[in-house]
């Protein structure tokens, strides 16, 4: 990423503003020793403003950076000394959103200790193959969850909120030296089908990461900022170094709720929200407030707007919305901004400064605007690959996303489903993500799901999960005539069924395997 680009960006956004000779000089000497890992980022925000408040948690309550950082080196110092986590060992961190949370992350880091980030929907089982797989030394966990812990081996050391607060008090004067090798995040994936993979997140060499992201999504330094989506997400834990990159008071809620939400907003004075797309039309279910929130960012990511939702939360809350489009293993491939939304309400938007995408055919020669290929993507944070040892294709410095998509006559990027959702019905190319966004645009429906399912005639046809708002009513023959209607013959779902709500994990997205409970 080009110097000059780097500077504007973090002048616009007033992370070069002036301040005191002696903490810029300490700040900038941070960040040469810790680097830009979760550690360096809270440590260079403590020098720089030790006395800003960097976390509000309702349970947890409020704390500096400062003394932020002071508890996340007792608990590393603990964590080695009486726990053995050294250097390369790894510790599971099963928490929801607060303070606790963040302490065990940034501790980890101190350590150079790899942290795998538990997905909070994980059964017991799965739990224990994670622990298993990714060998654990150290689970730190909350309470509630504490009945998903009993299978696990006895040599993983189990820290419950209690034992934390234990290890905190009871911490050596243990200086703590920056580790000679970088600790990485591992976050879980696929955890809905089976057991979950490890992808070991890349640490950031620079401020590039950052800059890609605050020049599209207009987050400045001391900005407000509530984390909905959860952290143990690659989303949520992206908005957390943000946060602390950009020396952000960040404001985290346990559990999502839209009306708490848009009480915290305004409470705190919150001038960003990250979020994923189902929170957005949680929100919209509820009264809207007497006046509007102070938000002017509402960042969102973890799976596609449903078609209609861009446009009517903007019509409600202004034009703050942005929609980050990537995965766990390519980070961020594009980003719509209101306008780009305003223009197209499905749309994945652009690339940012720094990142390459190209859609290609199954040769992996690009193809023209406007046809379906294979989504690819390059930049600096591609992941190193699983834990297990595999990897995602690569060409030409791209990495394959699982995803189709194409790009329109403006460059804006669609995402049209998942290389393995498509189904081929009659020997027609069917995208179920195509009638699910037509059918979110019905006022009677509340949330869809549309897959693939075996026929015997045709090979796979559709089958429409709807869901309808309170008093609503609708027929399977409505909806089939309104497919019928907008799209070709092969789009229109034989199978129609309504269920009471769709199920979904703890990222928001829906379960497609745990549909079937609801046929018949």
């Amino acid at each position: 990423m080009d110097l000059p680009f780097v500077v504007a960006t973090l002048t616009r956004r007033g992370m070069l503003s002036p301040g005191a000779p002696g903490r810029v000089l300490s700040q900038l000497n941070t960040l040469r020793k810790w680097g830009y890992s979760l550690a360096g980022e809270l440590r260079q925000a403590a020098d720089r403003d030790p006395d800003r408040v960097a976390l509000v948690d309702d349970g947890y309550g409020s704390i500096t950076y400062g003394a932020l950082l002071r508890r996340a080196e007792r608990l590393a110092a603990a964590l080695r000394s009486s726990l053995g986590l050294e250097e390369g060992r790894r510790i599971g961190i099963l928490c929801r959103n607060h303070g606790g949370l963040v302490e065990a992350c940034v501790a980890a880091s101190l350590l150079g200790a790899d942290s795998v980030l538990v997905n909070t929907g994980l059964s017991g089982p799965q739990l224990d193959v994670v622990a298993q797989e990714q060998d654990l030394r150290v689970l730190i966990y909350d309470a509630e969850f504490a009945d998903r812990t009993v299978g696990l081996p006895a040599h993983i050391h189990r820290v419950d909120e209690r034992r934390h607060e234990e290890l905190i008090a009871t911490a050596p004067p243990e200086p703590l030296r920056p580790p000679a090798r970088s600790g990485r995040t591992i976050v879980l994936t696929s955890g809905t089908t089976g057991a979950p993979k490890g992808a070991r997140r890349r640490t950031p060499s620079n401020f590039g990461p950052l800059v890609s992201i605050i020049d599209r999504i207009p987050l400045n330094v001391h900005d407000r900022m509530l984390i909905t989506a959860p952290i143990f997400h690659t989303w949520g834990y992206a908005a957390l170094q943000l946060g602390f990159g950009l020396r952000a008071t960040i404001v985290l809620h346990r559990r999502f709720d839209p009306v708490a939400t848009l009480r915290a907003l305004d409470r705190h004075d919150c001038r960003a929200l990250f979020a994923v797309p189902v929170m957005l039309q949680r929100l919209l279910e509820v009264p809207p407030p007497a006046r509007r929130p102070p938000v002017e960012v509402v960042a969102v990511s973890g799976s596609a707007l449903p078609g209609g939702l861009a446009p009517r939360f903007m019509d409600l809350y202004g034009d703050v919305l942005y929609n980050l489009y990537g995965s766990t293993e390519v980070s961020w491939a594009s980003i719509a901004t209101p306008a780009d939304l305003r223009r197209a309400p499905t749309t994945a938007g652009r690339p940012p400064h720094g990142t390459r995408l190209a859609i290609l055919d199954e040769h992996g020669a690009p193809v023209p605007r406007g046809r379906t290929g294979r989504i690819f993507v390059g930049n600096d944070m591609l992941f190193e690959g699983y834990t297990s040892g595999n990897g995602r294709e690569r060409r030409d410095g791209l990495m394959d996303t699982g995803d189709l998509g194409h790009l329109d006559e403006h460059g804006l990027l669609y995402v049209d489903g998942r290389q393995d959702d498509m189904i081929v019905s009659g020997g027609e190319n069917v995208f179920p993500s195509e009638v699910e966004d037509l059918l979110a645009g019905l006022p009677q429906v509340r949330e869809v799901a549309v897959i693939g399912v075996p026929d015997q005639e045709y090979g796979q046809r559709l089958a429409a999960y709807v869901v309808l708002h309170r008093g609503e009513t609708l027929d399977a023959e409505a909806v089939r005539e309104y497919v019928r209607h907008y799209r070709a013959r092969f789009s229109v779902p034989r199978d129609v069924y309504f269920p009471p709500y769709l199920p979904r994990n703890a990222t928001g997205k829906v379960v497609a395997r745990d549909l079937r409970q609801y046929r018949g």
